[in-house]
């Protein structure tokens, strides 16, 4: 049922105008949908202009609802159109409506919120893009939250989503790590997480060099080049071996997180294309040397310059991406190929693109950035042991422990809320948001957290548990010998407030999932969920759901008393928020524990 169509159908028709701004009011007494149609049209110049009789836009927006309230389509869903302020035109809808809404929530149960609205788009999201021989950090933690999330509410939505990962297992970065442990003295510690450390440790030792001296510069360019060529074996079976650990130490974290790739790609496989690409595109003008190196002259369209093929002819990450491109719309030719990666590489891909466009013309239009904010730790004394880097797994055990010290969680538990915990800490802010970690506030049972939202639901699952009727499904509600109980309520229920209040913020799920895939916003998800459950949470503490009549076996096609019928819709209600957690939970890439 979607109720925001039929209202903007109708707004449309009546006032003559498109571009309609439709809402959903932050506060109740101002109905379920909020239109000011009326004072944007009175800033039109077409309609200044035009032979209108109304003086100004809240008379305009008096006629316009006069007309509404004729509209027969609207008169099945809208029990009563006020004008506000200015012009603010307010719908409110029916009960009928809200209870005819919550019967589709308890009938579609775990699909519920699905949209066809992206069917037929090929989305390929690349996310998580850790390099071997490095750690996979906090920043790293947040872009497949993220990248996880933005991918479930597209599949929702109808899109064909392919998950990738570009992983970076050759250049600079691999050479430092490698004399860092010719400095250190190889050694295997043998632990996943160990081994992540230990090669931690030889990037930082690497690195540091690399800035102190050009010597240590020069014999770090050496060790790049040699693996560049392949000519080393020692040097090679070192390589390969490490390369290893970082692959097996990320398919780790990647399982913890509940994320699985269609498709990694590493920068080692595209490297050739990726060069010879270069190469052509120099031959045709694309490119143009440039003090011994080759660069895409970027200043020619108001971007930068940039090196694709250095002086000591190593291909650059320009480079080497244009063979990602190329190997990428080849496998899965996608009508749009996102590319989650950190604001600091945006004028990086605006040079990319750029080039792309015409070394290979097919990726115009459908190649885009999308960046996020920098996470930083609120607590100094929280780091790792490896350099100033916060392990991203480290995070998530520290959450784990400190929620088994807290709360005496199990320890399946305190994994599946850690993990919550962390995910729901990045994903309620935007997008571009930098974020202040706090694990404490990440952690707790109060206030806008992920085991807050877990534990709603867990009290959900409790009370249905108690209840012989558990989880409404389809077959409670529907076919010619079960009475509907929801349909009594229609006739011979005085809804509460908090009742009320429930009914219509359910009615508005699927609309934010669909304003979640169209902005790329999984904060909105959050935003909605945390709503819920603080709305459910007073409901709950208000009024009893259950009883002991409740708990016996009976058959909802029985007849039942005024209070029994009470009862039962409650349970019906609290069943329906259970859905829509779930559901958006889901979404976020979090479990929903029935027990906490």
């Amino acid at each position: 049922m979607d109720l925001r169509s039929q209202i903007l159908k109708s707004l449309q028709k009546i006032s003559g105008f498109d571009a309609i701004y439709l809402k959903t009011p932050e506060r109740d007494e101002f109905g379920d949908y909020t239109s000011n149609v009326a004072l944007t049209a009175f800033e039109n110049s077409k309609f200044q202009n035009s032979d209108n009789k109304w003086g100004n836009s809240r008379e305009f927006a008096e006629n316009i609802k006069d007309q509404l309230l004729k509209d027969v389509d609207l008169q099945k869903i809208v029990d009563k159109i006020e004008v506000a302020g200015p012009g603010f035109i307010n719908f409110y809808l029916k009960t009928d409506t809200l209870i005819d809404n919550l019967i589709q929530i308890v009938s579609k149960e775990n699909v519920y919120g699905v949209n066809d609205d992206l069917k037929g788009k090929k989305i390929l999201i690349e996310f998580a893009h850790p390099n071997t021989h490095k750690l996979f950090h906090i920043g790293h933690l947040r872009n497949i939250t993220t990248g996880e999330s933005i991918a479930r509410i597209l599949e929702i939505s109808g899109a064909q989503v392919i998950r990738v990962n570009y992983q970076g297992d050759v250049g600079l970065h691999i050479a430092k790590a490698i004399w860092g442990i010719n400095k250190i003295g190889f050694k295997d510690p043998k632990d996943l997480k160990a081994r992540a450390e230990f090669l931690g440790e030889a990037y930082t030792k690497g690195n540091e060099a690399y800035e102190e001296s050009d010597v240590n510069k020069e014999e770090i360019h050496r060790i790049n080049e040699a693996l560049y060529e392949d000519k080393d074996k020692d040097l090679m079976d070192l390589y390969k071996k490490t390369r290893k650990w970082s692959l097996d130490y990320f398919d780790y974290i990647y399982k913890r997180v509940y994320t699985k790739f269609d498709r990694f790609y590493f920068e080692s496989e595209v490297t050739q294309d990726g060069y010879d690409l270069s190469k052509k595109a120099l031959e045709d003008g694309i490119l143009k040397e440039s003090e011994g190196a080759v660069i895409f002259p970027g200043s020619k369209y108001g971007l930068h310059d940039r090196v694709f093929i250095t002086q000591r002819n190593v291909l650059t990450y320009e480079g080497k991406d244009m063979g990602l491109a190329k190997l990428q719309f080849k496998e899965y030719n996608p009508d749009l190929l996102m590319h989650l990666v950190g604001p600091e590489q945006s004028e990086y891909f605006k040079v990319v693109f750029k080039a792309l466009e015409f070394v290979l013309p097919e990726t115009k239009g459908k190649e885009m950035h999308l960046p996020y904010g920098w996470v930083r730790l609120k607590e100094g004394k929280m780091s790792s042991r490896t350099g100033n880097v916060v392990r991203g797994d480290w995070l998530l055990d520290q959450a784990k422990s400190k929620l088994i010290e807290l709360y005496k969680s199990d320890d399946k538990t305190a994994e599946d809320v850690a993990i919550g915990a962390v995910k729901y800490s990045f994903l309620k802010n935007s997008l571009n948001q930098e974020i202040v970690f706090d694990l404490n506030e990440s952690i707790s049972l109060e206030g806008n957290s992920g085991p807050y939202l877990q534990y709603t639901n867990a009290r959900i699952q409790s009370v249905l548990a108690k209840s012989k009727v558990k989880t409404p499904r389809k077959a409670d509600l529907r076919g010619k010998q079960n009475l509907n109980i929801l349909s009594i309520t229609r006739d011979n229920l005085c809804l509460n407030p908090e009742e009320i209040s429930l009914l219509r913020l359910l009615i508005h799920y699927s609309e934010v999932v669909k304003e979640a895939a169209e902005k790329y916003a999984p904060n909105l998800i959050c935003n909605y969920l945390y709503q819920l459950a603080q709305k459910f949470n007073s409901f709950y503490n208000k009024y009893r759901i259950l009883d002991d009549k409740l708990k016996s076996e009976e058959k909802l096609h029985e007849n039942k008393t005024e209070e029994e019928s009470v009862r039962y819709f409650r349970l019906y209600l609290t069943g329906a928020v259970g859905v829509v957690l779930k559901s958006g939970l889901d979404l976020l890439g979090i479990k929903s524990p029935e027990r906490m």
